[in-house]
């Protein structure tokens, strides 16, 4: 496992003063939203719908374009810190929570390889240093946008409803059969398990080893590509210090509305009102089902 170069209580000044001079310079170009919440399955969701004077200007500017890839060279105003020797943290270019932060392999790996060891001791570095939750979307169907191996860390709370995450109280109410659990109030398939106060090193080996678990209890078996693990089916992850959560995915989009992890914690996007009114008339619990996978009887 790599060591981690990042010094504990520096991330957090480090994200802001990169913020400052990303917002100034124009290399961060932060997405404007409106928020409202939606009331569904005993959560109330966060919703997050672009602007119509933003969504118009992307309109007129959107074109196909060549795919580069934006951590190979990485984009020196967007660099936060150097986290490990394996890892980086950049801001979230198009970020639509504050202080959206990316932890990027320094060489290029897949998204869908499966996460390592040291993939998870740097994206402990950064979990510890403030009140976040981490997210990782393994796919496109998932909701990756870049091929590129990145983990994410959003601060909490999600959004400015007065709760801190949404599925809180479906945590709270987690059932176990052994280190992994489930969470009754979910109606599609998951696993579910929690994590003890340990050293980055020792929090690392400890969430390895639960989401090798959570793959199995998910029924996602690895394959081999390139000499290297692969996930065999989309899936969403979501961790904090004190637990991890994993979805596998069926579909990138309900109604036509990308989810992402994200959406799984209680906090989704839509880019227009007529998005909003279909996700409102389906309501946020059934799209997630309709991307999720059927629940197993015994989950």
């Amino acid at each position: 496992m790599a060591a981690c170069s990042l010094q504990p209580g520096t991330l957090r000044p480090a994200i802001i003063g990169r913020t400052a001079h990303a917002l100034a310079c124009g290399a961060l170009r932060p997405i404007e939203t409106v928020q409202t919440t939606l009331d569904d399955s005993g959560i109330r969701f966060v919703v997050r719908q672009v602007s119509s004077l933003v969504g118009k200007r992307r309109q007129e500017t959107s074109a196909p374009q060549r795919f580069v890839d934006p951590f190979l060279p990485h984009d020196p105003d967007l660099f936060v810190a150097d986290v490990s020797a394996t890892h980086f943290a950049l801001l979230n270019k198009f970020n639509v929570i504050d202080h959206h932060l990316l932890i990027v392999t320094r060489a290029f790996e897949p998204q869908e390889a499966l996460l390592d060891l040291d993939d998870f001791a740097a994206w402990f570095a950064c979990l510890t240093e403030f009140d976040a939750l981490g997210f990782y979307n393994g796919g496109r169907e998932a909701g990756a946008s870049q091929p590129h191996k990145h983990m994410q860390v959003v601060p909490l709370p999600l959004g400015d409803s007065g709760q801190s995450l949404p599925i809180a109280p479906l945590i709270e109410a987690a059932s176990f059969d052994g280190p992994v659990g489930t969470l009754p109030g979910l109606p599609f398939g998951h696993a579910f398990a929690r994590l003890e106060p340990a050293s980055i090193a020792q929090a690392a080996a400890q969430a390895l080893d639960r989401y090798r678990l959570l793959l199995d209890a998910a029924g996602l078996r690895s394959i081999v590509v390139d000499g290297r693990p692969h996930q065999s089916t989309p899936y969403n992850l979501l961790m904090t210090p004190r637990w991890m959560l994993l979805v596998p995915r069926s579909a990138e989009c309900a109604a036509g509305i990308p989810i992402n992890s994200l959406g799984f914690a209680g906090s989704l996007f839509v880019r227009n009102a007529e998005q909003f009114d279909e996700l409102r008339q389906i309501g946020p619990m059934t799209a997630l089902c309709r991307v999720g996978v059927a629940r197993r009887d015994n989950a």
